[in-house]
């Protein structure tokens, strides 16, 4: 499981790692294994629909048990499989970068999502504060 400190310390390095890259704000979500939020951060300035993207990219992630890369290659060649997905899902998952399976000795703990830039730029941000709490991080 990710602890509430591994969270914190997921959401304090990513947007470290954001400021150090000149992003524009941003939203960061931490889910548990289960899909459930452990922790969510937005930046000042940030727009308040980013929480919802910053968690549908984080849940695609942990229920698919694929990052966002993988899942936007995925779109891209069946966009039915995804389709019938975000059906299955409620809408809840949004198929791009950013959205980071956090790992700990190649098992699936949780999911990172992070928007706000572009979606290669969030997955970066993301990837670091995964890196910085201890943990494994696919993208």
């Amino acid at each position: 499981m990710i602890t509430l400190d591994q969270a914190r310390t997921i959401i304090s390095e990513t947007r470290a790692k954001g400021r150090d890259m000149g992003l524009k704000p941003l939203s960061v979500v931490v889910l548990d294994a289960g899909g459930n939020i452990q922790a969510f951060e937005r930046e000042d300035g940030a727009s308040p629909g980013r929480f919802e993207i910053a968690r549908a990219k984080a849940y695609g992630a942990v229920m698919l048990g694929m990052g966002g890369m993988a899942q936007m290659a995925r779109a891209e060649a069946q966009a039915y499989f995804v389709n019938a997905v975000n059906g299955a899902f409620g809408g809840r998952v949004v198929p791009v970068p950013g959205g980071v399976l956090v790992k700990r000795d190649g098992a699936v703990i949780g999911a990172v999502g992070v928007t706000g830039d572009t979606s290669d730029n969030d997955s970066a941000a993301a990837v670091a504060g995964i890196a910085a709490a201890g943990l494994d991080a696919e993208p």
